[in-house]
């Protein structure tokens, strides 16, 4: 027989699958990752599922190895498969079968990663009676009980204090949800309903994925299945291989720091190996675990060095098991990102985190010189409030955008969701239609961003009126002390600023705090801008003048950062703004 153009022969010569059709697979396999997630945001309770779209879609070979994931959260992305060997680890161990027509549920962040909010639900897909794939999604429940309304408090001391730990259990058997498992999850929230409504919306999305996949493996064969799976990790592993090629062999090292709760700086380091065998990165010199929730569990850890080297790389590198096989990473047990159980980690999914994407760009700076950006604004700037309004209990979560760094040729983005999220903002009236809090400032945050030729983006001032007495306000957010650093010369950005207006007094507020407020009381916060890259000196004078144009930076600031150029730009801002006369 005559094999055929784009056919592939295995060694012993037998025609296999063509390539058009192994392409058509995987591609199958992505869109029903992006599909998966539609379905969970389209039926979701919370505002923070169905408008911030906090949740993660992937899928997984039998093995547990990845084959594709939709483009949602990386602190969720990266730390899936480490979580899902974990699931299934724990799952045997426990007798809980991951059996044909079952769905299995757990937020134990020591197994599944990230924290105790974001609650992961695998099902197994069967073809013929043989496990054939599984699909998983986790979502970012807004509260799951715990000391305080949104379930991360910097006051929490153990795991337990944080919230409901749900370990591995079925919430599906025989296609039917088990109630069981919904009331144990749900009756621990301050948000019952809400609660029990996106764990069903969890369900419908791996329902429509195991749709989708057992299609496509149905029409193409097991075999088949598997043959694609083979060619993609091994195409992706390819191109990570030739791109990683492209970096400078060496070790680079950089260390940052987290703002512990005590005012304490606690310091994460990193070295980064590049070498023809691959890359390896180590985390020797860590500081050690706390007793508050800025650890950040191993999964979480692995998610940030997937992010920054799929920065690196490029993301037009399928995202599977191949991708990564070339990457090591270890960590010392009982450091931040690495602790041991029960240790709070509620804020290091999402503060800690951040940070190791700051310092593993920064040790990736020499060896891929001009693709790292400067700093970003290094924080989630994670919002929680709750209480009791008109006899019915609330909880609320938002994350708020930050600036992100210059980077070679641009200027930073203003006022977005960086590195390890990529979560929209609440939208205005949604915030007021469900909550009793009124937005009354959001913009963006002039002369937040770093000077530089290529400026760092501005940070965001968001401002919450509490409507009612005695609602529990929690901020978690980084960068207060430590500025986003700029690269090549480039200025630091601003950091972190949070303050509190009650009774007509305005004082400022920690970036970690619980507060109390009265009716009236308005809690606003500054988000760090990015940091500068390059030179202030060689930045054009009409770059100054928009800026200076869009109210991003002031006239006071400009002649700080840019010297002489500062007035030929604020004429020609002028000259822009300046009405034009009309022709008769």
């Amino acid at each position: 027989m005559e094999v055929g153009r784009g056919e592939l022969r295995h060694e012993g010569g037998e025609v296999t699958t063509d390539r058009v059709t192994l392409q058509v697979i995987s591609n199958s396999l992505a869109y029903a990752s992006e599909e998966m997630g539609l379905a969970l945001r389209n039926t979701a309770f919370s505002p923070n599922i169905r408008e911030r779209m906090d949740h993660s879609a992937a899928v997984f070979d039998r093995e547990g190895r990845l084959l594709a994931q939709a483009e949602h959260i990386p602190v969720h992305l990266g730390s899936l498969p480490w979580g899902l060997r974990n699931m299934m680890d724990a799952c045997r161990s426990s007798g809980v079968d991951i059996e044909e027509g079952s769905m299995v549920a757990s937020n134990d962040p020591y197994v599944t990663g990230t924290h105790l909010n974001d609650l992961t639900v695998v099902a197994p897909i069967y073809h013929k009676g043989e496990l054939a794939a599984l699909v998983v999604n986790k979502a970012h429940h807004a509260d799951v009980g715990g000391v305080s309304p949104g379930s991360i408090s910097m006051d929490a001391t153990t795991l337990q204090e944080e919230g409901f730990v749900l370990e591995p259990a079925y919430l599906v058997r025989k296609s039917e949800i088990v109630e069981k498992t919904v009331a144990r999850f749900s009756s621990h929230s301050r948000t019952p309903r809400e609660r029990k409504g996106d764990i069903k919306a969890q369900v419908a999305a791996n329902f429509t994925g195991a749709r989708r996949v057992g299609a496509a493996i149905a029409k193409y064969g097991l075999e088949e299945f598997r043959e694609a799976s083979d060619d993609a990790f091994a195409h992706s592993r390819a191109m990570a291989s030739t791109r990683m090629a492209g970096l400078t062999p060496g070790t680079y090292s950089a260390r940052d720091f987290l703002e512990g709760v005590h005012g304490e700086d606690l310091r994460l380091a990193s070295k980064v190996t590049v070498s023809r065998k691959g890359i390896e990165v180590d985390y020797q010199g860590t500081d050690a675990q706390v007793d508050y929730p800025l650890n950040a569990v191993f999964g979480v850890t692995l998610s940030g060095v997937y992010f920054v080297l799929r920065c690196l790389l490029g993301s037009d590198i399928p995202a599977n098991h191949g991708a990564f096989s070339a990457i090591s990473v270890k960590a010392p047990a009982g450091c931040l990102l690495n602790p041991d159980r029960p240790h709070p980690v509620g804020g290091g999914n999402v503060e800690t985190s951040q940070r190791n994407a700051d310092v593993l760009f920064r040790a990736f700076a020499d060896a891929a010189p001009g693709l790292v950006p400067a700093a970003a604004g290094g924080s989630m700037n994670n919002v929680m409030a709750g209480g009791t309004f008109r006899g019915r209990p609330w909880a609320f979560y938002e994350t708020i955008g930050v600036g992100l760094g210059g980077r070679r040729g641009f200027d930073g983005i203003d006022g977005i969701q960086c590195n390890m999220t990529n979560t929209l903002n609440t939208p205005i009236e949604e915030f007021e239609r469900s909550y009793p809090i009124m937005l009354v400032r959001y913009e963006f945050r002039p002369d937040s961003g770093g000077a530089g030729e290529r400026r760092g983006g501005s940070g965001l001032v968001r401002a919450y009126r509490a409507l009612a007495d005695g609602t529990a306000f929690t901020v978690v957010a980084e960068r207060e002390r430590h500025r986003p650093w700029g690269l090549l010369g480039g200025q630091d950005g601003e950091g972190t600023r949070v303050t509190l207006a009650h009774r007509g007094k305005r004082t400022s507020v920690p970036s970690k705090s619980r507060l109390t407020l009265s009716g009236g009381d308005v809690v606003e916060i500054w988000t760090a801008g990015g940091g500068g890259y390059g030179p202030p000196s060689k930045r054009s004078a009409s770059a100054v003048a928009s800026d200076l144009e869009d109210e991003l930076l002031s006239p006071a600031r400009a002649r700080r950062a840019y010297g002489t150029r500062a007035g030929a730009a604020q004429r020609r801002a002028r000259n822009r703004s300046a009405p034009r006369k009309e022709m008769s």
